[in-house]
């Protein structure tokens, strides 16, 4: 569609933009060039970011409630069993475009903030070769090559990405592995390709750490070890087709199998008996821990030792799925009307796995096992070996249709059927057992007006929905926690989230003497019905449930201003986000201001973890033909910790962060270049939460008891880079 007849906000950037942050980090370019968006390391690594846009969230972390569609060549890659989206398995070298838009029921289940809509390179739109490699601060070493052709009607294309960095904190070393490749064919009037991608990568996701050992060592850990292992295969097919001069079909099939494999040491509920300190119990000490074996452990642990527990959690999904769409320019009436109508099906197969080892926590936190896992065991059960097998089928049919009343005067109309079933198969027992239904028909209506050559209004309103996933569904019991995207119990169903959103606003461009000026200004307001949130479990650290929270919502302002020249290519954008709860409840916190253990959430109240301000600049400019210079400047406004619903206590402070770029062009083969991140070396947090402060003693004070409940991401420090690059 013309982007002068979208009625909302659209946020689009290409393969430059993403090359000018130096990064193999999609994330990088994201928070950069939307201004809505910002990135916090809910991991504690800087590749599994939590992307957040209008204080919706796409995240890497399970049990994260999930608010963004995300797309990869016309692919849903949502993971199928808790909708989390790895940003670390896309190629960035091989993107063409990224284009980030708001709320629209086209784009299927979980857009209740909008949807990332990812296009990728192929060998008619990228020819030539490249290979690029950098290295710098904390071991990094990363390298990419690319390399497109054309042959008559045929096309290739291929990009191969390895990086290893070693980490600013303990135990947090990232290896990443990607290969995308495509092949072409076109004609006059159709288009196929076949794309593949394979990708192995491995973190060290050290998370948040208490805020009393970053004030001794800014790289320190808490409980580990921490890792993650994600790998992905996929194959997709597409095709369009001009079937007349005014219908264009286009079709896509696609298979995607991903796995993954977590290890993380926590703190643990198990304990010595207080009858028999040669037995263990869990949670309570007069309550058996058991073994796989369904018998109360024995203690083998020596007295002083301070108990861990590692737990582990095996994800194996396999998708298929396909999507059809035609679409019509026949004027209307005598007016020229775009229509659009497709369908698609996607059907997901998960086996999910978890156990948990007991062991013992060392002076460093590190958590060693000992080859004694945990069975059943709590009162009612709330930790033990999960095995399930989760299938989801969503079908999803849709129709818009934008008219032009005048030709500066357009409206847009339409709406999607969404339909999912899941099912829950306990491959152990028969407590998860389940099958769930939702289905739901999502409106968009709106408008633009096209005041002058230079200058559009929009205005526009629509809906959508998000099905709660198998994750959230079998863990939604506050009577019987789980250890979250690890330990799932028998739960009671949750309803489907409903996002309402309406927006406004200008956007426009003029030629001036020293460039383009292009600027947008924006505002919107989307409210949320019997909206998810996860529920940490007062009683058991690392612990809680999916609950549906009533009303919240979600508005603001955005404005951002481009002037791009000869000589210098310039931005700016600030972006207001103001997130609210709009229903009373009572949460459980590990706040150091809740009374037994709840803290009460009134209308009005902040969401936490979600910054109110965010404004971004930069700056390249061209001193000659070859040599560039450039920096960037962020501003994050402080925000409420995770746990902090009811607004009491002191905020995670607002952080600024600079960071400087320059090039050289040697010649029209090589190219020099070197960064500096964080050039003011600021040390700030981008997330933060509460923590158990008697679970585990603070051996950097002797073993004293914590007594700051704070737990904080820290970000990376001061960090340079230099690299070659090689175009051909």
């Amino acid at each position: 569609m013309d982007v002068d007849k979208v009625p909302s906000a659209v946020n689009a950037f290409g393969a430059r933009q993403i090359e000018r942050t130096g990064s193999l980090n999609i994330a990088d370019a994201l928070q950069q060039q939307v201004p809505g968006i910002v990135t916090s390391e809910v991991s504690g690594n800087p590749f599994q970011p939590d992307i957040q846009f209008r204080g919706f969230v796409a995240s890497p972390v399970s049990g994260t409630p999930q608010g963004l569609a995300v797309y990869q060549n016309g692919t849903r890659i949502n993971e199928a069993f808790g909708d989390t989206v790895n940003w670390d398995l896309i190629p960035t070298a091989a993107i063409r475009s990224v284009t980030v838009v708001t709320n629209n029921p086209a784009f299927g289940l979980n857009a209740l903030g909008g949807a990332v809509n990812v296009l990728m390179k192929d060998g008619f739109n990228y020819q030539g070769a490249e290979i690029n490699t950098m290295g710098g601060s904390f071991g990094r070493i990363q390298s990419s090559a690319q390399w497109g052709k054309q042959i008559d009607s045929f096309s290739v294309y291929g990009a191969l990405e390895g990086l290893r960095d070693g980490g600013f904190r303990n135990f947090s070393e990232s290896k990443v592995r990607r290969f995308y490749g495509d092949v072409g064919y076109r004609t006059d009037s159709s288009e196929f390709h076949l794309n593949v991608g394979v990708a192995n990568n491995k973190f060290g996701a050290a998370a948040t750490v208490p805020v009393e050992l970053l004030q001794n060592y800014w790289g320190a850990t808490y409980t580990t070890p921490q890792t993650t292992n994600n790998q992905v295969a996929y194959v997709n097919l597409t095709g369009k087709v001009e079937a007349t001069p005014t219908w264009t079909i286009e079709g896509s099939a696609r298979v995607r199998a991903f796995r993954q494999k977590t290890v993380d040491g926590n703190p643990t509920e198990t304990v010595r008996c207080a009858a028999d300190p040669g037995l263990l119990c869990f949670n309570n000490d007069d309550v058996a821990a058991n073994g796989l074996n369904g018998l109360q452990l024995v203690n083998p642990f020596p007295a002083d030792a301070i108990l861990g527990q590692i737990d582990r959690t095996t994800t194996r999904s396999t998708t298929t799925g396909g999507s059809l769409q035609a679409t019509n320019t026949d004027q209307v009436f005598g007016h020229n009307n775009q229509f659009m109508v497709g369908a698609s099906l996607d059907s997901g197969v998960t086996r999910f796995g978890a156990s948990a080892e007991l062991g013992t926590i060392g002076s460093n936190y590190v958590v060693n096992g000992s080859g004694i896992f945990l069975g059943p065991s709590g009162e009612p059960t709330v930790i033990g070996p999960v095995s399930l097998r989760a299938t989801n089928r969503y079908t999803g049919l849709y129709a818009l249709d934008t008219f032009d009343v005048t030709d500066a005067f357009s409206i847009t109309g339409g709406g999607r059927f969404n339909h999912a079933q899941i099912r829950l198969e306990d491959q152990i027992g028969t407590a998860l057992n389940g099958e769930h239904t939702f289905s739901r028909f999502n409106p968009i209506i709106g408008a633009t007006y096209k005041i002058n050559s230079g200058l559009t209004a929009y205005a526009g309103y629509s809906e959508a929905n998000r099905a709660p996933t198998p994750l959230e569904l079998a863990c939604a019991d506050s009577a019987r926690p789980c250890m979250l995207a690890a330990f799932l119990v028998a739960d009671p169903p949750l309803k489907q989230v409903v996002s309402r959103t309406v927006e406004l606003g200008l956007r426009g461009s003029k030629e001036l003497n020293i460039g383009t000026f292009s600027w947008k200004l924006g505002g919107f307001r989307a409210e949320n019905n019997d909206d998810i949130m996860a529920i940490p479990s007062p009683e058991f650290q690392g612990f809680g449930y999916f609950q549906n929270v009533g009303s919240t919502r979600r508005q603001g302002i955005e404005a951002q201003v481009n002037l791009t020249s000869k000589t210098m290519q310039l931005y700016a954008s600030y972006a207001l986000v103001d997130a609210r709860f709009l229903t009373a409840l009572q949460l459980p916190s590990a706040s150091p201001f809740a009374v037994d253990g709840n803290v009460q959430v009134l209308p009005g109240n902040r969401i936490p973890s979600i910054p109110r301000n965010r404004i971004k600049a930069g700056i390249d400019y061209w001193v000659t033909d070859q040599l560039k210079v450039g920096g960037d400047a962020l501003f994050v406004s402080d925000q409420y910790f995770v746990g902090d619903e009811s607004n009491q206590a002191a905020r995670l402070p607002s952080y600024a962060v600079f960071n400087t770029h320059a090039s050289y062009q040697i010649n029209k083969t090589l190219q020099i270049y070197g960064r500096v991140d964080n050039i003011f070396d600021r040390r700030y947090a981008t997330h933060g939460t509460f923590f158990q402060t008697d679970d585990v003693p603070n051996f950097a004070n002797g073993g004293a008891e914590f007594t700051d409940a704070r737990s904080v991401s820290p970000a990376r420090p001061r960090a340079f880079y230099a690299g070659l690059k090689a175009t051909f």
